[in-house]
């Protein structure tokens, strides 16, 4: 259990029906080889109304005409990648996919983010536009929940809990052979709301259920 102020910065909680997710997707681009494991953050501008000043991993929402599924998934994570991180040359097909995390039902603004996992390009330079990403950097999991820690950067509960499984892996290809045909359960997350703190549950742990 992981409790938090309330959701992510710039969401407000909800006490209507709850919306429905808006699909998106966000690449976790990998290097280090068989040796290491790193993997790009982007920090999204401060002026931004949702997650103002969060590093991320890069990402957004399907657009109209992109396709339907996990092609629209796929062509959207790349289309992402380039816009806020100047990566090209990623090509849709040979994502990897690892994750899905839907937004809690309780929570105002919400997506159903599919995460996959890539390689980076030999020879790439990562760069922001200065305008959506006003950073970025290259990070090992634990550096950046490390970071996280001391107050360096600031990241929300997706992120957190994606870097503590990411930590497990000792090498980019030990990660990627794990994700490769393995099959992906959606998370979502639960808001349990007590007085003036929130508490973020996931599937199985206690009260998620209650």
């Amino acid at each position: 259990m992981t409790e938090v102020d309330g959701p992510e910065p710039g969401t407000t909680l909800n006490e209507g029906a709850p919306v429905t997710p808006r699909q998106s997707a966000s690449v976790i681009l990998l290097r280090g080889g068989a040796d290491a494991l790193e993997l790009l953050l982007v920090q999204r501008t401060p002026e931004a109304r949702f997650m103002g000043g969060v590093w991320v991993f890069p990402g957004g929402a399907v657009d109209a005409g992109e396709g339907e599924g996990d092609e629209a998934h796929r062509v959207c994570a790349v289309r992402e990648l380039e816009e806020e991180a100047a990566v090209g040359g990623v090509d849709p097909a040979g994502l990897v996919k690892f994750s899905r995390w839907i937004t809690p039902e309780q929570v105002s603004v919400r997506f159903d983010t599919h995460f996959f996992l890539a390689q980076a390009p030999d020879g790439i330079e990562p760069r922001v536009d200065g305008e959506e990403c006003v950073d970025l950097g290259w990070f090992t999991p634990q550096g950046a929940l490390d970071a996280h820690q001391e107050g360096r950067i600031m990241l929300v509960f997706p992120t957190i809990k994606h870097l503590e499984q990411l930590s497990g892996f000792a090498s980019a290809e030990e990660l990627l052979a794990f994700a490769r045909g393995r099959e992906v359960v959606p998370v979502q997350p639960k808001v349990v709301v007590s007085g003036e703190t929130a508490r973020v549950l996931l599937p199985g742990e206690p009260g998620y259920d209650d």
